[in-house]
């Protein structure tokens, strides 16, 4: 099976935008893929259960997981330095 890569921009480029921006920590806590994005790690993890992703779709999945991971670490920063601000007030 062979999953078609969306029209949209790849999430990775939702990302970088989003830290182009300039977001304050509160909306990196926010900070939720978009539908398409969400769809597309939908299907590439249901082909990945099924075992019928091909090459190039094996390594987009690796490169969002590794995308998630980041953007976990960027909250984790974004909450504790939310925390060290209450703390000095």
């Amino acid at each position: 099976m062979m999953i078609d890569a969306p029209h949209s921009h790849p999430v990775s480029d939702e990302v970088l935008d989003f830290l182009l921006s300039a977001p304050t920590p509160e909306q990196v806590i926010a900070l939720r893929p978009s539908d398409a994005a969400q769809e597309r790690l939908r299907l590439l993890l249901d082909g990945n259960r099924n075992n019928s992703l091909n090459d190039a779709e094996r390594a987009e999945l690796e490169a969002y997981l590794r995308l998630e991971h980041f953007v976990r670490q960027l909250k984790i920063r974004a909450r504790e330095r939310l925390w060290a601000a209450t703390r000095e007030q």
